[in-house]
């Protein structure tokens, strides 16, 4: 079902735990109204022509922010995100150890690899983020009856994940720095992409199914995805 309102285009999905109507602005700008069963289009539009003045206010700060993004400057004390925690960046001299690395809560990284900072981030980024985010697969792929074959973390442009042939998974290298709970929500949307390849009423109920509390996640994603970008 979709909900049109002047120039806005909305999808709408219905749950049957919402008892309110619940609009949403993506990440990617994109709009998503979530509603109880059995609201008729005309409370849904009301409702959207009531939330007119706050999606072009969201709409116009993200984007503002993709435009005024400021780009780490990999200087002594600079915070980096991991799994939701800011861990401060400490420069150092030993040309023994690895370029840059996790140690007592800070990142360490070498002062002759400065001029190509920002590849050894997303490359720690990379392999961390392959590592706990596999880990994280196998624990809600039995529960919800997929066989993913594999798991390659790489840039996706505005997307958090997604499917390719052959029930492989893709993750975008920043979902390491989000919230781990925040983290499992991607993981385990991508899971039920494995059944359901759309965003159909089964699709979200799966996902309920695997994670009661997947709604509070997704609005968090949707909210704050976007302040960690920026490396």
């Amino acid at each position: 079902m979709i909900v049109t309102v002047d120039d806005l285009t909305i999808p709408v999905r219905e749950s049957p735990r919402r008892k309110t109507l619940q609009l949403t602005v993506e990440r990617d700008s994109s709009l998503h109204l979530t509603v109880p069963p059995g609201v008729n289009t005309e409370t849904l539009e009301a409702f959207v022509r009531s939330k007119q003045p706050w999606v072009y206010k969201k709409l116009a700060e993200k984007a503002l922010m993709q435009k005024t993004i400021r780009h780490k400057q990999f200087v002594q004390g600079e915070g980096f995100l991991y799994l939701g925690r800011h861990h401060r960046l400490n420069l150092v001299d030993d040309e023994q150890t690895q370029p840059l690395k996790l140690m007592n809560g800070r990142f360490h990284l070498r002062r002759d690899a400065l001029p190509e900072a920002r590849q050894h981030f997303i490359r720690w980024y990379s392999q961390r983020g392959k590592t706990w985010l596999w880990q994280r697969v196998q624990d809600f792929a039995a529960r919800l009856e997929v066989k993913p074959a594999g798991l390659k973390v790489q840039d996706l442009g505005y997307r958090w994940g997604s499917c390719g042939k052959g029930q492989m998974l893709y993750f975008h290298w920043k979902t390491i720095l989000l919230p781990a709970r925040i983290a499992e929500y991607v993981v385990v949307h991508e899971l039920v992409h494995l059944h359901e390849p759309n965003h159909s009423t089964e699709f979200w109920l799966r996902l309920e199914r695997a994670m009661p509390d997947y709604d509070e996640r997704k609005q968090w994603l949707a909210e704050h995805g976007i302040d960690v970008e920026g490396l």
